[in-house]
């Protein structure tokens, strides 16, 4: 899923943080009837205290989760659904992969290295690079180092309970899925590598450093262990990836790289298809177990979708991912309209209107989750109301070079 850097922007508000009380209850009260209980764990100390900031900041510890981590959070007769839908998965999710003979390479949209021509057409890249502005080079960078993350993608999907590869080459269709999604994923980081590579406008040690400690990190969202959690999830960072990638393939094509535009495209359309398997497979837990279904994406919605990039750090700035983020809104490549019309879209292909049969908590569920987008958008309008004046911060990726966030 590329899992796409900022997806609800650093700066807006959004309702029911997973460390309010409204949302503790709300959450403790689902699991009452559809979990069992739950192992939790404290993750590392938050780096936003700011005694701990001032420490890590000498000892250049990079940011860690930190929040209260739980895990394991569905019961275990719910790991016979998954079990079940194998088959259908088979016939149903994996045909949106492609055999790798007819996918895409990161070469076929660079220069060849074996050509007598190669150095001309790294010159002809590096001059339409040029035209291009700094703030979208920083969009572009932050899209590819999330990208780059891919192992941690992959980590997290087999953390999840009864569709998780058990040994690394099982041949469920689960786990089958998941590494040929990854190794399609692969090919995202590549390309814009290469191409940021080439292109001579970016830092590549600063960007590297700042891949490595992204892994390093890793990321919690908050899924638990829990396929429901977890495929809600995808569902929704792939849709953003998509949503992404297309604009800064639109905003390449008016700075005149149409190169760069087939790049960000062809990583689009690959995001699309990703995002019709994921959602596929929330649709189906909708029709065979609704009210528990709808609990879950209650629940998500509620600790909101954790940002796949939300530790991004270079070494040098502590806010790194916030001022990414900020550029992203500003340059409107990704913004907090976006989230509310993924989650509204969300509730649309799922008929989340339209489903009966709900216990009382179910509809009370289904209620919240139809009315977020409308007040999401609500509250981002009174904190752009209230938003601060502009202004700029050096990019490392940038060779420290200043841009508006």
């Amino acid at each position: 899923m590329a899992l796409r850097l900022n997806t609800f922007p650093s700066h807006t508000l959004i309702p029911c943080c997973s460390s309010s009380s409204s949302s503790s209850s709300s959450s403790s009260s689902s699991r009452s009837r559809n979990f069992r209980s739950p192992k939790i764990f404290m993750a590392s100390t938050p780096y936003s205290v700011s005694r701990e900031t001032e420490k890590m900041k000498k000892t250049q510890f990079p940011p860690r989760e930190s929040h209260i981590q739980v895990t394991h959070s569905m019961p275990p007769e719910h790991l016979e659904i998954f079990k079940s839908l194998e088959e259908w998965a088979d016939d149903n999710i994996l045909v949106h992969l492609k055999p790798v003979e007819k996918c895409w390479q990161a070469q076929d949209f660079l220069p060849a290295p074996e050509s007598e021509g190669f150095y001309e057409q790294v010159k002809e890249l590096r001059e339409r690079a040029k035209e291009i502005p700094d703030d979208y080079f920083v969009v572009l960078v932050g899209d590819m180092v999330t990208e780059e993350a891919l192992p941690t993608y992959q980590t997290m999907l087999n953390t999840l309970d009864g569709v998780r590869d058990e040994t690394g080459a099982s041949l469920t269709s689960w786990a089958r899925w998941t590494r040929a999604w990854t190794a399609e994923e692969n090919r995202h980081g590549d390309l814009l590598n290469k191409y940021l590579y080439l292109s001579g406008r970016v830092d590549m040690k600063q960007i590297e450093k700042t891949i490595q400690y992204l892994i390093g990190s890793g990321m919690d969202p908050k899924t638990e262990n829990n396929p429901y959690l977890g495929f809600i999830y995808t569902s929704f960072q792939e849709r953003a990836t998509f949503i992404s990638h297309g604009n800064t393939a639109r905003q390449a094509k008016e700075h005149g790289d149409m190169k760069l535009a087939q790049i960000c495209g062809t990583i689009a359309s690959d995001e699309k298809r990703h995002e019709t398997a994921y959602t596929k497979i929330v649709e189906k837990l909708f029709e065979i177990d609704p009210d528990g279904t709808v609990l879950a994406l209650a629940d998500m919605m509620k600790k909101k979708i954790t940002m796949p990039a939300h530790l991004m750090y270079d070494g040098q700035d502590y806010n790194l991912f916030e001022n990414f983020s900020a550029v992203a809104q500003r340059l409107e490549v990704y913004t907090a309209k976006d989230y509310a019309d993924i989650l509204e879209f969300l509730v649309g292909r799922w008929k989340i209107e339209e489903l009966t049969g709900l216990s009382g908590e179910g509809r009370r569920a289904q209620d919240f989750v139809c009315g977020l987008p409308p007040r999401i958008r609500r509250l981002e309008e009174r904190a752009q109301g209230r938003a601060k004046k502009s202004s700029s911060v050096p990019f490392s990726w940038l060779f420290g070079r200043e841009i508006i966030v």
